[in-house]
């Protein structure tokens, strides 16, 4: 069995990543969460909204903090492609299956970054009269011209930097690592 770093130099051999978030601090952090939306929703149902494909991590490991009944549903939406950073363009490419009138729903999302996508499922659901709508986020960017996008819950607010691991990927790669991985500026890093 390889491990993350043995894994990390096979795949992205000219690429130059070091730790940025160790699996023990995320996992720690996804506690909070869970325990901060458990008390929010304690005589609800709520659906939690996973957006693919990053997400899928954060949410299995989130859902199961989360000691209350709910149910789960996925969207999946596109504006990066293969890229680095977004193309400024979302499109929808798996709309939701569950009803969503007069229900509580909690978007999980693995990095914030333009804000764009945010406001894109924000109008989308809203459109179908939810109860509530909220937006639960592992990784938040901070930057200076990112839309305006409220995010209930932040994991981790990060650099405007190139982040893998952790269900976040490059070229659809690198999602299996356990900690999250930034990109570095140069090799003395």
């Amino acid at each position: 069995m390889r491990d993350e770093k043995n894994l990390l130099q096979d795949v992205l051999k000219k690429q130059n990543f070091k730790i940025f978030i160790s699996a023990e601090n995320i996992q720690k952090r996804v506690k909070e969460l869970g325990q901060q939306i458990a008390e929010d929703y304690k005589d609800r149902v709520p659906i939690f909204v996973g957006v693919l494909n990053g997400s899928f991590v954060f949410l299995a490991d989130l859902i199961r903090e989360v000691p209350v009944d709910c149910e789960i549903d996925f969207l999946k939406i596109s504006s990066y492609g293969d890229e680095k950073i977004s193309s400024g363009k979302v499109s929808l490419l798996k709309a939701l299956d569950c009803e969503i009138e007069g229900r509580d729903l909690i978007v999980v999302e693995d990095i914030v970054d333009s804000g764009l996508s945010i406001q894109y499922m924000r109008k989308l659901i809203l459109a179908q009269n939810p109860r509530s709508l909220k937006f639960i986020t592992l990784l938040l960017k901070k930057r200076d011209n990112a839309i305006a996008a409220p995010i209930d819950y932040v994991g981790f607010k990060i650099p405007d930097k190139f982040v893998i691991g952790y269900g976040l990927d490059y070229k659809q790669k690198l999602r299996n690592l356990r900690a999250i991985y930034i990109e570095k500026e140069n090799e003395s890093e």
